[in-house]
């Protein structure tokens, strides 16, 4: 007997569902603005947890892969590129096994204390590897990275002498930008640019390497070269997109390559009906851009809906008033606010191809953690 063919119409449902055609114009697009603007491309893989992706990436142009735990350096390692641990790594688990790991692939790390690096450099010589490191330094997130110019230098003065580790230059997160495209400026943006700007001024004056200056995000991805001082950009969530993307203009509906099929399951409270997607597969991140307006995911056929409220397998979707209720059974697409930790609920995804048909895939690095 023949395999059935699988598509939307009769999926297991929840469902993630990736465009798979979507994914390689993001990707593509992406990678040709970073080469257009000579941009180093090391896209967050956090976001797909795929090795899948994380080859399309490379295949694009991506001259590294960055990860956030070294769970999933160990996974990506098979995607054929250098890896970035955007993460501070402290503790001895961790740290050997990116000490293993560099052995055989290049890998660096970026962190923002001299116990991190005293850590890291001793598993390095463990192993008989080198680790190179990008110190971290807040342009303006206010979560991770050193506050002043002369702690940066400090810090660098100290990988520069400590065996097993290589300085390799600065990163920074500028995940506090999140305007409009038409409202990042070179002004708008001019606080990150000046904050590397004295950052690496002093590290010359000091004979610091600033080889590389990692930074970037998906809200600020095509605007980056509107901070000159980058040579190097991480953005995670394009290949995919989510609903968070769409309402910051950082991305067109058409270009949302992930979203979750659902049964309606109920409808028998009026104005509402129940989809099979709750909190473990939609997550209960809100669209941080309408806090005002707390829904939990766009329903794509109805555009005026809200997902209201989430139970860990109920999702119950509010109609507006002119809406008519689906009938029992029927099938629904839903955008997640934010991708990432709902694809990290999912042990496997659907690629879709060009004739519909739906192909199951690994989430190589769900649930990697540490």
């Amino acid at each position: 007997m023949s395999t059935p063919r699988i598509d939307e119409s009769n999926v297991p449902t929840p469902a993630m569902v990736i465009d798979w055609a979507i994914v390689e114009h993001n990707s593509k697009k992406m990678s040709d603005y970073a080469r257009a603007h000579k941009l180093r491309l090391a896209p967050h893989t956090k976001t797909h947890k795929s090795v899948r992706v994380a080859k399309l990436q490379v295949k694009d142009g991506a001259a590294a892969l960055t990860v956030a735990k070294a769970g999933e350096a160990q996974v990506m390692s098979q995607a054929g590129a250098e890896l970035f641990m955007a993460y501070p790594a402290l503790d001895p688990a961790r740290s050997q096994k990116l000490a293993e790991l560099a052995r055989t692939t290049r890998v660096r790390v970026g962190f923002d204390s001299h116990l991190a690096a005293d850590v890291l450099a001793e598993a390095a010589r463990r192993a008989d590897s080198t680790l190179g490191v990008l110190v971290d330094v807040d342009v303006g997130m206010h979560r991770t990275g050193l506050q002043t110019v002369e702690e940066s230098v400090a810090l660098a003065q100290h990988v520069m002498k400590t065996k097993g580790l290589r300085l390799d230059g600065i990163m920074c997160y500028p995940g506090h930008v999140t305007l409009l495209p038409e409202q990042q400026t070179t002004q708008s943006l001019h606080p990150v640019q000046q904050k590397l700007e004295e950052v690496i001024a002093q590290w010359k004056r000091h004979g610091l390497p600033t080889t590389i200056v990692s930074g970037g995000s998906t809200p600020t991805g095509l605007q980056s070269h509107l901070i000159p001082a980058e040579n190097e950009i991480r953005p995670g969530t394009y290949i995919y997109y989510d609903w968070n993307c769409v309402t910051g203009k950082w991305c067109t509906m058409d270009e949302v390559a992930a979203k979750v099929v659902c049964t309606v399951v109920s409808n028998a409270v009026p104005g509402k009906f129940v989809i099979d997607a709750g909190s473990k597969t939609l997550t209960r991140d809100l669209n941080f851009l309408n806090p005002s307006d707390p829904a939990f995911g766009h329903v794509v056929e109805y555009p005026r809906a809200t997902v209201k409220r989430l139970s860990e397998e109920h999702g119950e979707v509010v109609l507006n008033d002119s809406d008519k209720a689906p009938k029992l059974g029927d099938r629904v697409h839903v955008i997640p606010n934010h991708i990432c930790p709902a694809v990290n609920l999912q042990t496997v995804v659907w690629i879709k191809h060009p004739d519909g048909s739906l192909e199951s895939s690994n989430v190589d690095a769900r649930g990697l953690l540490n």
